[in-house]
């Protein structure tokens, strides 16, 4: 079909109302018949991006690693002896976090000793801690470590103290009781020691 070019013709606006030359028409978006000066263009919060889901696994994904557990040092002197002929050490932490039950070991400063026989073949360790009261640095730094119990040890039983929590030595006694030491530096750990 063939349309007249409309050279004369007049259209009316489907916004408003009036009266327009036929040639300056021009069909909105929205199917409406309007004027070029009344023309609006589609908004562009009504073409909204099509949005996919937000990826939710990695491409190689790592299981969560469990730290292994660390030394922790502890304060200047923090063995201190509960009494005359006891084997009862309360030990100074603060904050130590520990639960009675749990297996810790002493360890007194770091050391180097040769590995192979020779200097350049080191091999890292630690020293046993000082003597505290007639009780051995060696008895104290055990490598099986001792079972504590959280709180300080007080005439025949614990207080709620968070920074202690005290061990038997099972054997060695204290001499006088109610003496500090241990010096500096100290540490308590896991009986065994892994990266």
């Amino acid at each position: 079909m063939v349309y007249a070019k409309g050279k004369y013709a007049i259209a009316i606006s489907d916004r408003s109302g009036l009266e327009f030359p036929y040639n300056e028409m021009v069909k909105e978006w929205t199917g409406a018949w309007v004027h070029t000066s009344e023309y609006e263009p589609k908004a562009p919060q009504l073409m909204p991006h099509e949005h996919s889901p937000d990826p939710q696994v990695l491409e190689r994904p790592r299981p969560a690693r469990i730290a292994p557990a660390a030394l922790i040092s502890l304060p200047i002197n923090p063995f201190e002896t509960y009494a005359s002929a006891s084997q009862v050490v309360n030990v100074h932490s603060p904050s130590h976090g520990r639960s009675t039950g749990d297996i810790i070991r002493f360890r007194g400063s770091p050391t180097v000793s040769p590995g192979t026989g020779t200097v350049t073949n080191p091999v890292a360790g630690y020293s046993d801690c000082p003597a505290v009261d007639g009780i051995t640095g060696a008895i104290l730094c055990a490598a099986a470590g001792y079972t504590i119990t959280t709180g300080k040890y007080v005439s025949g039983s614990s207080n709620d103290s968070e920074d202690w929590y005290y061990f038997s030595t099972g054997s060695s006694t204290a001499t006088t009781g109610g003496i500090s030491g241990g010096s500096y530096p100290v540490s308590a750990g896991p009986v065994t020691i892994s990266a």
